[in-house]
Order: C-alpha cells, then sequence, then structure tokens
C-alpha cells in the first residue's frame, strides 16, 4: 500500500503531500491541472522512464518519494536477495522510496535512502503496484496478456500447482534453448574435429618430441658457443700457460712469470726480520706468486680438456634449431610454447569427447522436451478448467458494468509447432457487446470504453492480488452516465480489501471512493502552480459540481452531487 507520496517541482507541482490508505482514493482537477502529473510521479516510483522538461522552471530539480507499506515476507522471495542485504533494516514494515529528476532528464533512484537503480525499483514496483494508464486496457487486445489474466485466475482456482507448473515450463523452455544451441556448437565441432585433431596431434607431437625447457636452451647455448670457439680457447689458454711458466717453473732465473715473481719472493725474504712494512710486502708477493701456481695449474687442466666435439656441436645446433623453430611458431619465447602446448591438450581432450557429450546433450534434450509436453498438457486442463469460469464471472461483472446481455468467452487453441514458455496454448478473449451478435476477437470488436470495461471486469472477477496498490489513470475514458456509476461501483468494490488510485474526470466515479483529493492550478504574479489537498466531506459536494459543469451554487447541481454520493 502506498501511504504517503511526496511531490516537489513536478511541473507545475511545487509542493504536494498525499496521505492515503485503504480503499478507493480518487483524484480530479480541471483539464491541463497536472493530474497527468500524479500519474507520472507514481510511475517514477516504480522505475518508469523519465519525460524532458518536466522540472519545474527555475528547480534545480525534482524529487518524488514513496512511503509503502510492504505485504509480510515480500523481501523473502529470491528475486529480492541482493535488495535484501542493501537494506539497513530489511525486516521494516515500510520501505522508502525516492527519484531525483535534472531538468536534462537524468534521474537517480533511492531506496530507503541508499542509491538504487532503475531496475531496482521496477522489481519493487511491480510487486507492490499494479499501474493501469489511459491507454493500458489496450493491452487486453495482446494474446500474451490475455493467457496472463487467464493463468492468474488458474491459479487462484487451482491453488499454487498452476503458478509452479507455469514457472517450470519457463525454466525447462530456457534450458531447452540452451541445450539446442550447444547441441549446434557440438555438431559443428565435430564436423570439422578430425581435421583439428589432426592439426592439434601434429604440433603437440613436435613440441613434446623436443619437450623443450627455458633452462636447458640456455644451458645448450653456451655449450654450443664454447664447442665453436675450441681452438680459439685452446691458443688462448695455452698461450697464457706460456707466459706464465718456462721449463724451469718456479725456478729463480727463470723467464716465465712464475719464475720472475719467485726470485722476487727470494729478494724479499732475505732481510726477513729487519723491517716488519717489508716483511708484509714480502707475505703479499709469495701469496701472488702461490696463486699463479694455481692459475698456471688450471690453466693446464683447460686447455689438455679442450676438445673437438663435431659430433656433440651437430647435436646442439639441431636441438636448438628445434628450440627456434618451435619459438617462431608459437609466439617467439619458451614460455609461450608451453602455454601452447597445455592449449593443445585441452582443445585435444575437448575434441575427443565431443561425440560423447552430443550424445549426452541430446539424451537431455528428448528429456526436457518429453517434461515440457507433460507439463504442457497439464497446463492445458487447468485453463480449459478455468475458462468458462473466467467467461461466467466477465459475463456477470459486466452487467454490472451497464453490457447487460453481452457475450464473453474464452477460446483456447492448440500452439503450431514446439512448446512455447507458456505452455502449448493460444487464448482468445471473444465478445459480443449487444445480444444477438456473434462474438468475435475482443481486439477487432470492443471500443474503448468496451475494452476499459472488460479490463475492470476482469481484475474484480479474476485473483487480482489483495496486497497490491491498483492505480488507474484515467481507464474511464470513454464512458459516461450510468456506465460511469457502474464503473464507480466496480472500483469501490476493488477497494474494499486493497488499495485503489483512481485519477478520473467523471463525477459518478468520483463520488464512489473512500477518499477524495483535489487538483487545483492557479496563478500568482504570472506563475502557474499546482496544488494537492484531501477534501473534507463538505467540500466534496462542491468538487462533484464542478466536475458536473455547474457552479457550485447551483441547487440543483448541488442536489445531483448528494444523490450521486448517496447512491454510492
Amino acid at each position: 500500500m502506498l501511504v504517503e507520496l511526496r511531490i516537489e517541482n513536478l511541473l507545475l507541482i511545487e509542493r504536494a503531500e498525499l496521505s492515503l490508505d485503504r480503499g478507493m482514493n480518487v483524484i480530479t482537477g480541471e483539464t491541463g491541472a497536472g493530474k497527468t502529473m500524479l500519474a507520472h510521479a507514481i510511475d517514477l516510483l516504480l522505475g518508469g522512464r523519465s519525460k524532458r522538461g518536466i522540472v519545474r522552471p527555475g528547480a534545480g530539480e525534482a524529487y518524488v518519494e514513496g512511503l509503502f507499506e510492504l505485504p509480510k515476507g515480500l523481501l523473502d522471495a529470491p528475486e529480492f536477495a541482493d535488495l535484501r542485504e542493501r537494506l539497513a533494516d530489511p525486516d521494516a514494515a515500510e520501505i522508502a522510496v525516492g527519484r531525483r529528476v535534472t531538468p536534462e532528464g537524468r534521474t537517480r533512484a533511492y531506496i530507503e535512502g541508499r542509491s538504487a537503480t532503475a531496475a531496482d525499483l521496477q522489481l519493487l514496483g511491480g510487486a507492490l503496484v499494479a499501474f493501469y494508464g489511459q491507454h493500458e486496457h489496450r493491452k487486453l487486445t495482446l494474446a500474451g496478456a490475455q493467457l496472463a489474466v487467464l493463468d492468474a485466475f488458474a491459479s487462484g482456482i487451482s491453488g499454487a500447482k498452476h503458478g509452479e507448473r507455469l514457472d517450470e515450463l519457463a525454466a525447462l523452455h530456457t534450458e531447452a534453448s540452451e541445450l539446442t544451441g550447444r547441441l549446434a556448437e557440438l555438431e559443428l565441432v565435430d564436423g570439422r574435429r578430425e581435421r583439428e585433431l589432426g592439426l592439434i596431434e601434429f604440433e603437440l607431437a613436435e613440441i613434446e618430441e623436443l619437450a623443450p625447457e627455458a633452462a636447458e636452451e640456455a644451458d645448450l647455448s653456451a655449450e654450443r658457443d664454447r664447442l665453436k670457439s675450441v681452438d680459439e680457447l685452446r691458443l688462448a689458454g695455452e698461450g697464457a700457460l706460456a707466459a706464465l711458466e718456462d721449463e724451469d717453473a718456479g725456478v729463480p732465473g727463470g723467464t716465465g712469470a712464475s719464475s720472475l715473481l719467485a726470485g722476487a719472493v727470494m729478494q724479499l725474504q732475505g732481510p726477513s726480520g729487519s723491517d716488519p712494512e717489508l716483511d708484509a710486502l714480502a707475505q703479499r708477493a709469495a701469496a701472488v706468486a702461490l696463486e699463479l701456481q694455481d692459475v698456471a695449474a688450471d690453466l693446464r687442466v683447460y686447455a689438455e680438456g679442450l676438445a673437438a666435439d663435431p659430433e656433440r656441436l651437430a647435436f646442439l645446433d639441431d636441438r636448438l634449431d628445434g628450440y627456434e623453430r618451435l619459438k617462431r611458431k608459437h609466439g617467439g619465447t619458451v614460455e609461450l610454447v608451453l602455454q601452447h602446448a597445455e592449449r593443445c591438450r585441452e582443445d585435444r581432450d575437448r575434441l575427443s569427447g565431443a561425440g560423447d557429450r552430443i550424445d549426452e546433450a541430446a539424451e537431455r534434450l528428448s528429456d526436457v522436451r518429453a517434461r515440457q509436453k507433460a507439463l504442457a498438457t497439464e497446463v492445458s486442463k487447468a485453463r480449459k478448467k478455468a475458462a468458462p469460469k473466467l467467461a461466467a464471472a466477465v459475463r456477470e461483472k459486466l452487467a454490472m458494468l451497464a453490457l447487460e446481455g453481452a457475450s464473453f468467452e474464452v477460446e483456447i487453441a492448440p500452439v503450431e509447432g514446439d512448446v512455447r514458455p507458456t505452455g502449448a496454448d493460444v487464448i482468445e478473449f471473444m465478445i459480443a457487446p449487444n445480444p444477438g451478435i456473434a462474438p468475435a476477437p475482443l481486439r477487432e470488436t470492443a471500443s474503448g470504453g468496451e475494452l476499459s470495461r472488460v479490463m475492470l471486469a476482469l481484475l474484480t472477477a479474476g485473483n487480482a492480488p489483495a496486497d497490491q496498490t491498483f492505480v488507474f489513470d484515467e481507464i474511464d475514458a470513454g464512458i459516461g452516465g450510468h456506465t460511469a456509476r457502474a464503473v464507480g461501483e466496480q472500483l469501490r468494490a476493488l477497494g474494499r480489501d486493497r488499495q485503489v488510485i483512481c485519477i478520473t474526470h467523471l463525477p459518478q466515479v468520483a463520488a464512489a471512493a473512500d477518499r477524495h483529493f483535489q487538483i487545483e492550478k492557479s496563478a500568482n504574479a504570472g506563475e502557474a502552480r499546482t496544488d494537492v489537498r484531501q477534501l473534507p466531506e463538505k467540500e466534496v459536494v462542491n468538487e462533484l459540481c464542478r466536475m458536473l459543469g455547474a457552479d457550485s451554487a447551483d441547487a440543483g447541481a448541488r442536489k445531483h452531487a448528494r444523490e450521486l454520493l448517496a447512491a454510492a
């Protein structure tokens, strides 16, 4: 239920606050006073699109806020799980919804003062409010809308099972669509499987045969460089060794660096003990001589160990060529080659098991379609059982809405082709507004006023939820007189166990209200503005007189207005 509605700077409405309650709430006013803006304000709270130019001139933004009483357990439904997590008190009995609109038409949504999206408002609003605009009755001409009406009625008389079957049908249709797409993809893969498998096996075998490793490539490259330079390395080693040693290596008087250094050490050690500084230098020279002898020994071993190995060099060249070939083909580095090999293994496994997956998907699709057909049969039975009952209830309501003698039937025909998300039925509402005329499809026969009455009959005869607010924006257009009075009576009946908000221009409808709000336009200093206020009982007669086209002082009009109130 919408408890409070607050509007600021919405076109002509500078500020308005409405306190609403259960029962029938009507909003009336002169044409152009801004009744449509009230409807638009509610639509904004339901996540509707903003219209350009609806911000009051000179204002920085428009703001609409509604305080709703929540049906018990509403936010426990799975679809509200995300919203529930964002609320400070998800178990509160009321919830505030707001919408800001800039002069450019951009909007921001709020739920309980926290930022939200238009989709959040649509989800929440769809559960709280059923909005019927000026042309909403035209939706009844759509087959999908007619089917939804029949299903709602069938759910009401058969319990939750019908709705559960419809939910399962929709889920199965989604799964069948996904399985069909998956099968097509698998069959496409299967068609090119052998060719792709051959290429994958070849590339993988080539990589696995080489078994590349990043560290090995560096080691192999270093070894190849050494073997290619073995002669130069041997000459360098032997030349250095010859420079360090002579035939009398380490013997004073020789010409090698080792011999010369040994002689120098002997010279320094001659006066040992005479000068600590010279003794220190002698020790350092001796250490260098020992190190030089070690270098000479290592050079001898190095030079003796160098040997050309053409076979090993050929092996290294061949293996490193393999590395280069794979890197050129698969990304430029050993790491990318190894990643490609892993992808090849995954693709090989996928392609190798494609046949099994096709069989599994085909079997599951067969099971889903069989279940769809079985469910569709059950749903059709429930619809065929409910259809005559709905038709009888609508005929009864139409008689109360000045369409006595009108014929109304619900025809059900099987669909062609596969089961749809809604089952295997096509629904057509058939109506003959006047006796003696053969019923014809509602979309071809009914006028605007008749469509409005049929919609109201369906709402009052069907199982409209009692925990939703019903908003009607001039759905009584195109009717008048006794018919208008009948429409008012049915709207009031609809409001006995729920909240109804009705924007109307008909006094017969307004007279049926439990609460009456008047929207009035005035102009001060050349600036137009609109005020909305709830009328006390003594002023309701004046407003009905205005709606009747008379002055409030007109005795005849006042009498008629009182008669309308008394009749309601």
